[in-house]
């Protein structure tokens, strides 16, 4: 896929609209592409900033209450002289009709828009399920395959802004299997990859943008796989498998209480 492909098909990629190929060919072009690395990564920011910050208004009852009853009393009104005003004749009835079914599919339009912006826990849980999948089905799992968390937190932090907690927790049945670097929540992050019985673990750690605040473990279960989210130590931490619920919980606390 070359520059020119790759562009024209950012807005469906960000949407979440190409087929599995096609999401796999612009990995590969966005890994390879810094120019288009770039345009892709202000676009999500860009995509990230309209969701979290657009106002939407929905009309009350009683507006739609008064435009029903001012349509209902010119369609029954009848002149003394018994000329229809302009008004009331066909053409403009005609007019009034596709102005009212216009009106009618903006306040759906409007709807569908606030029912379908998702709070921002459920944008980031996305994300995350898009990133732990790709990773899945790309060959780029790790940039750095090793146990030994010495060498892992060393590198990640030498290409980040802050100095991810890592811990092996291979005592727990959870060995850390190496780290790579990933792009969540507009910013570049900490991926630690952890397995368990043929399973794989990503672990997402990035500051959280909150001052101090602390978040106790939320759990959900999307598209097949168990997530956990919670914020502590002035960072954000999200786990992801397809592993069931009690094991998730499990290695969850096992590094919360390793750190």
């Amino acid at each position: 896929m070359n520059c020119t492909d790759s562009r024209s098909r950012l807005h469906a990629y960000l949407d979440q609209e190409l087929d599995l190929p096609g999401v796999l060919a612009i990995d590969e072009h966005l890994a390879s592409c810094e120019a288009c690395k770039t345009i892709f990564v202000q676009h999500f920011a860009l995509q990230s900033g309209i969701r979290k910050h657009a106002v939407y208004y929905t009309a009350p009852d009683t507006l739609k209450e008064r435009i029903r009853g001012m349509i209902g009393r010119s369609v029954t009104a009848t002149p003394a002289n018994g000329v229809k005003p302009r008004w009331q004749q066909p053409r403009f009835q005609r007019f009034q009709l596709g102005a009212a079914v216009a009106a009618t599919a903006l306040l759906s339009w409007i709807a569908a828009i606030q029912y379908n912006t998702a709070p921002e826990a459920e944008l980031l849980a996305e994300q995350v399920i898009a990133s732990h999948a790709r990773s899945m089905l790309t060959t780029r799992l790790a940039d750095v395959s090793t146990s030994d968390e010495h060498t892992v937190k060393p590198w990640l932090s030498s290409k980040l802004d802050f100095s991810p907690p890592v811990t092996d927790l291979t005592r727990a049945g959870f060995p850390l299997v190496g780290g790579r670097l990933d792009y969540l929540d507009n910013r570049p992050v900490a991926a630690l990859v952890y397995g368990h019985s043929q399973h794989v673990i990503n672990l997402f750690v990035w500051p959280d943008r909150g001052s101090g605040r602390s978040l106790p473990m939320q759990s959900m279960s999307k598209h097949g796989y168990n997530v956990l989210h919670w914020i502590n130590g002035g960072m954000a931490f999200w786990a992801i498998s397809d592993l069931n619920a009690t094991e998730m919980k499990t290695f969850a606390e096992a590094y919360a209480g390793a750190k």
